[in-house]
């Protein structure tokens, strides 16, 4: 599709009116979950930017942000869907430091965020035809993980102590992989763990990852918002 045959909607998410297209993920309502429960967890965070990678329109990291009154970070690789996302924080009265850029690629090594939500596309490459959505949006690879071992690396490499990630992914199976990853992390890095899992599906299935409660430190840093 190009600029010329497609034609900008209107989706309903939570209180927002969000402005997308076909060339890009239409908004699924089942996904206002993330946001709130971002903010939720955004009481125990430090202070600091909420962060949004693979955000498509923009809704999800824009309806927490209004929910949290943090500063908002949102990545997307596809410009398409970053103009998009420019268009619905003004809408909103929202600012939103928007990046269309890959995720390896569009922080500073020295960025740290409070709080990352992780929207990366988790279908199975062999399973993408089933679904309703442009290809490049929903394809997370062989077994769905490809884009989402990216993310988590990304957002635990700028994540401060006491932080959290809640990551959205599809099946109780990547749900395994994010505790290996995390079981591999050692060294020098803080001790993240799976902390809840919530399913959604058929929609999706969400995780916050955070501080391990049983290591050393793990409380809420003393700058943490109540």
């Amino acid at each position: 599709m190009t600029a010329v045959d497609v034609e900008t909607e209107i989706a309903a998410f939570g209180d927002l009116n969000v402005q997308w297209d076909r060339r890009i993920m239409r908004p699924r309502p089942w996904t206002t979950a993330q946001s709130h429960w971002a903010a939720a967890l955004s009481a125990s965070c430090p202070d600091g930017p909420l962060l949004e990678l693979c955000c498509g329109a923009g809704q999800i990291g824009l309806l927490a942000a209004i929910m949290t009154g943090r500063p908002l970070i949102q990545v997307d690789r596809d410009p398409v869907a970053a103009a998009y996302v420019r268009r619905n924080a003004a809408a909103t009265g929202m600012t939103s430091d928007v990046r269309a850029a890959s995720m390896a690629d569009a922080l500073a090594d020295d960025e740290r965020v409070a709080l990352v939500i992780l929207d990366p596309p988790w279908v199975p490459s062999a399973e993408v035809a089933d679904e309703d959505h442009p290809p490049s949006t929903v394809d997370g690879g062989i077994d769905g993980t490809a884009l989402l071992v990216l993310g988590l690396g990304v957002a635990l490499r700028h994540l401060m102590p006491g932080g959290h990630v809640v990551a959205q992914l599809g099946t109780p199976q990547q749900v395994d992989v994010v505790r290996a990853l995390l079981e591999g992390r050692t060294g020098k890095h803080p001790r993240w763990v799976v902390r809840e899992v919530r399913d959604y599906r058929p929609g999706g299935m969400l995780v916050d990852i955070g501080p391990d409660p049983a290591a050393d430190g793990a409380q809420p840093p003393s700058g943490a918002r109540r």
